[in-house]
């Protein structure tokens, strides 16, 4: 078996390597954030079905003379969402929305860039480090995917719907963010260490580290959950809090059939979820970090936990209050924006406690002691 590497080591890694890698992870994590708010807000202005067709080199350039935005406009104007939503619409009107789209779909193609050509010319260089050559390689291959699932998303909406498919607009949510992760993941990674930190000696215990994942993977659950609301209006509804409609349980929920559906297809059961998901989440996070304060853990781990709580604490703090207000663009975009950034945050802990776990262990075997070895520790400490 291959032996463990910790790129974040001293000497794990040429400096210049590093920072090279960590500056390319860097500006694809902040790519991806500007892409998901961009996203939301097209969503939010009920832009993304102005432009009907797919054209992924060609459509990079917007409509030349009058005559070309009228022929837009005519295609617009074919699909349902054209008679609903967007009634009687004028020129300005379309304009404004297919600006959106537009921007969107080229935001999207330079995301793509910056994960393909920094990709192409480090592999050249063989500047990649072998453990990490297959998850950097998928990242290019990840984001042309997106594409195509954004296509499909968008495809949904375009003959029978109003609107594009909750299914599908989770699932370019959830890959968009399983491209982020992988950055995340991968930057957080590259981090180094200081003499200090690598001495230090102690060690993430297998209780904690299986509770942060958990919180991490929770998180990762709730906001996708928040795609399913969005797809389906669901922020538009009980647009008050503690209750819904007056009740714990919302009136509506569980009527549809097979009763799994309602998760995915009743709006009223989906922000229900939502909320309980994200409740719950914060209040594990703000556990974990309440203990992680006397607990024998290293102080990066230590700090990431407290980050993570602070950011999950102010992203339910948006939520209920976007809710309260019908989902206001601004605040909803922004309510998105930090519920990617507390993923982030949970990643980072995530990955920091897992790498001094692993690196720790492998330079002082000694260190683990017996109970957390056989995970005879009940709970973290």
């Amino acid at each position: 078996m291959t032996p463990y590497t910790d790129l974040g080591l001293p000497n794990a890694l040429p400096d210049r390597d590093r920072v090279v890698l960590r500056r390319w992870m860097l500006a694809s994590i902040i790519a991806v954030f500007f892409a998901v708010a961009v996203g939301g807000i097209t969503r939010l202005t009920e832009s993304g079905l102005s432009i009907t067709e797919w054209k992924p080199v060609s459509g990079a350039l917007p409509p030349s003379g009058d005559a070309a935005w009228a022929l837009e406009l005519e295609k617009f104007q074919q699909i349902p969402q054209a008679s609903a939503t967007h009634a009687g619409i004028t020129m300005a009107q379309f304009k404004w929305i297919y600006w959106w789209e537009w921007f969107h779909r080229n935001v999207a193609r330079t995301v793509g860039l910056v994960f393909a050509i920094p990709w192409l010319l480090l592999m050249v260089q063989r500047r990649i480090p072998r453990q990490l050559q297959l998850r950097l390689t998928a990242l290019p291959l990840l984001t042309l995917g997106q594409g195509a699932l954004g296509w499909y998303m968008v495809k949904s909406g375009l003959v029978e719907r109003i609107s594009v498919s909750a299914y599908r607009l989770t699932a370019h949510l959830g890959l968009a963010l399983g491209i982020l992760a992988v950055a995340v993941w991968t930057y957080s990674e590259l981090r180094e260490r200081t003499a200090v930190e690598h001495d230090e000696g102690a060690q993430t215990p297998r209780t904690w580290r299986a509770a942060v994942l958990s919180a991490a993977t929770l998180l990762g659950i709730t906001v996708l959950s928040g795609g399913f609301v969005a797809g389906l209006r669901g922020g538009k509804i009980f647009n008050e809090f503690p209750l819904m409609g007056g009740q714990v349980v919302p009136p509506g929920y569980g009527t549809l059939t097979p009763w799994w559906s309602n998760a995915f297809e009743n709006p009223a059961a989906a922000q229900f979820h939502h909320r309980l998901l994200a409740m719950s989440v914060t209040a594990f996070v703000l556990i974990l970090a309440w203990r992680a304060q006397k607990a024998p853990l290293p102080q990066s781990v230590r700090r990431a936990l407290f980050a993570f709580g602070a950011v999950v604490t102010v992203q339910l703090l948006l939520g209920v209050t976007t809710l309260l207000l019908a989902v206001p663009i601004p605040l909803g975009v922004l309510h998105q924006f930090t519920g990617v950034l507390a993923l982030t945050a949970a990643l980072v802990a995530t990955q920091r406690a897992t790498a001094t776990s692993e690196s720790v262990s492998r330079r002082q075997p000694s260190a683990m002691s017996a109970a957390d070895e056989n995970g005879l520790l009940p709970l973290p400490q």
